[in-house]
């Protein structure tokens, strides 16, 4: 309430955000990446669909180490998808933490950048960058550190049904996560009545708890 009576609206002080149906405690996570040593200071926010975390550390940290350590304390769902290495959190002129200053997500392939081989690997990284909304991805990046989630694997199950008439368990694409992993499997049981060849694999498979 302002001095003159009337009631300014600020927004939610929890930031509280609901993703793909589920909601969540941004400061939940931010107190998880602060526990991981070298981190000093990080704030998670929701960009393109996804949880995007923002550390503050001297040295870039490792982020699949995190991402472990955070997933021993919260969901899958709460693990961002992708890490930001700074050097400061940017501040405003007031010292207050500036939100929209936090530099957009690199969701581009980093070092190690293997273009895809074969037939069946140029067609699953074509529909990776239509579904992830890249313009490159690697043979072996990981699925899930693209940004990926349980939708968009459903997605990408649909879409290599329709290029390569191909009925792949949904399972397969969270255990092999690569553009060559998933060739592989595809190449080894053949398309058409792959669905049947794969039962096996998809029994167990099932067992599995998939991340969002």
């Amino acid at each position: 309430r302002r001095p003159d009576g009337a009631i300014e609206y600020l927004g939610r002080l929890d930031h509280q955000v609901k993703l793909r149906g589920l909601r969540i405690e941004l400061g939940e996570i931010e107190a998880g990446l602060r526990s991981h040593p070298g981190i000093r200071d990080a704030v998670v926010v929701v960009r393109d669909g996804r949880l995007v975390g923002y550390v503050a550390a001297d040295a870039a940290p490792d982020e699949a180490a995190v991402k472990t350590q955070l997933a021993t304390s919260l969901p899958d769902y709460m693990v961002p998808s992708k890490l930001m290495w700074l050097e400061r959190l940017p501040v405003s002129a007031n010292g207050k933490l500036d939100r929209k200053a936090l530099p957009d997500p690199e969701w581009e392939s980093g070092a190690g950048h293997a273009e895809p081989e074969g037939e069946t690997e140029q067609a699953i990284a074509a529909i990776w960058r239509d579904v992830l909304g890249l313009q490159h991805v690697s043979r072996h990046d990981d699925f899930f550190n693209l940004g990926g989630h349980s939708i968009l694997a459903t997605r990408m199950v649909s879409r290599l049904r329709q290029a390569l008439a191909v009925e792949l368990p949904l399972a397969i694409l969270f255990e092999t996560r690569t553009i060559a992993g998933v060739a592989a499997v595809i190449d080894r049981h053949g398309r058409g009545d792959a669905a049947a060849e794969l039962d096996a694999m998809s029994d167990l498979l099932d067992a599995l708890e998939l991340p969002e």
